[in-house]
């Protein structure tokens, strides 16, 4: 039996908060006072992969700012491009030794076609999990964060993100 792929659009986002907000009291008194959260979306594709690698433990600005020396490089985010830079190169814009080593096995499984991009739409967040998890550098949190955000997945929350683990427990009156 194939596992239902539970996914949200942009049209569909903000009743699904409303949703949400009618059956919890302290997620309606967020909307209230703040309005909806912006709705984040990435292209499920390798550059999406390699900018989740580089906000791993950084701030949102620091990944962006390596993304955006890299794509001055080399323009389009590809893994052939990344294979062909060198450790220098890739130092030079921003990457840390461990990220630089990330990036380059996550290029190796895309180019070598061990792990096919295209094709993980229409696999399950488990299949998807268990595929990508393979890659040095990948675990549960930039998994989830690309179910969430290039891939719409609904039912997804980053357990390995502390500031969503924190932010939950003091809207729940956990802290």
């Amino acid at each position: 039996m194939k596992d239902k792929i539970l996914k949200f659009e942009k049209k569909e986002f903000y009743s699904i908060c409303d949703q949400l907000s009618r059956k919890d009291r302290g997620l309606h008194s967020i909307l209230l006072k703040h309005g909806y959260p912006p709705f984040w979306s990435r292209k499920p594709n390798f550059e999406t992969l390699v900018h989740i690698i580089l906000e791993q433990q950084v701030s949102l600005a620091s990944a962006r700012a390596a993304l955006v020396k890299l794509k001055n490089k080399i323009g389009s985010v590809t893994a052939r491009k990344i294979l062909l830079l060198s450790d220098i190169e890739l130092r030079e814009c921003y990457f840390s030794r461990q990220k630089t080593s990330y990036v380059r096995d996550l290029a190796e499984f895309v180019f070598s076609k061990r792990i096919i991009l295209g094709d993980l739409a229409s696999k399950s967040d488990q299949m998807i999990r268990e595929d990508l998890i393979t890659v040095k550098g990948i675990g549960n949190w930039t998994v989830d964060i690309f179910l969430i955000m290039a891939l719409h997945r609904a039912d997804i929350f980053p357990l390995g993100d502390l500031a969503a683990v924190k932010s939950l427990k003091k809207l729940k009156n956990y802290l």
